[in-house]
Parts: structure tokens; sequence; C-alpha cells
């Protein structure tokens, strides 16, 4: 049985991959329109995450409703990532970028 010849390794890791990505920006996390979620509980969810009051919630989340997405929180890189695991943790639809 012959061994089959490992490939050539690059590992130059500090290289850039082709994400320009501005440190300065701050992200922006969007929840977007979903046919599965109740409008009650998307406001709940919301509130419960990011302690909303219940005006805020649903304004954030009629925003969702009728324009099909809204910007719920904003900051650190890291941070937007633990938001939206947090709102995928909770069945909403959410995804981050960096802001404009």
């Amino acid at each position: 049985m012959t061994r089959a010849a490992m490939p050539d390794i690059d590992e130059r890791l500090d290289e850039d991959v082709g994400e320009d990505v501005d440190t300065e920006r701050p992200w922006i996390v969007l929840v977007w329109n979903d046919p599965i979620n109740l409008m009650s509980y998307v406001a709940f969810v919301f509130r419960k995450l990011f302690g909303y009051s219940r005006q805020k919630a649903d304004k954030l989340m009629l925003d969702v409703h009728h324009k099909g997405r809204a910007v719920v929180s904003s900051g650190t890189r890291e941070k937007a990532e633990m938001d939206v695991f947090r709102l995928h943790e909770h069945g909403l639809w959410a995804t981050m970028q960096q802001d404009d």
C-alpha cells in the first residue's frame, strides 16, 4: 500500500484573504422577517435579549414585519456575533454587517 503525498500547506495566515474590514466602523445586527414567528414573540425576544421597552420592541417588530428587516443592535464585531447567536437561539433570522 502506498501512502498519498501530503499537499503543501500554505501557512501564511496573516495575509489578507479578501475581506475588506474597517475596524473603525461599527457592526449592525439585522433581524429579517420570517413566516414562522409571531409578531408578539419577536417583540418579546427584543425585550428579553436587549432590554428594550415594550414601545421600542414593538416598533422594531413592526419594522421587521412591514419593511422586511430592522437593525436591532450595533457595536463591535464580537458583540454583533454574540447578538446574532442569541437571536438564532430564539429562532429568529438574523445577520450582521458593517454599518455604512
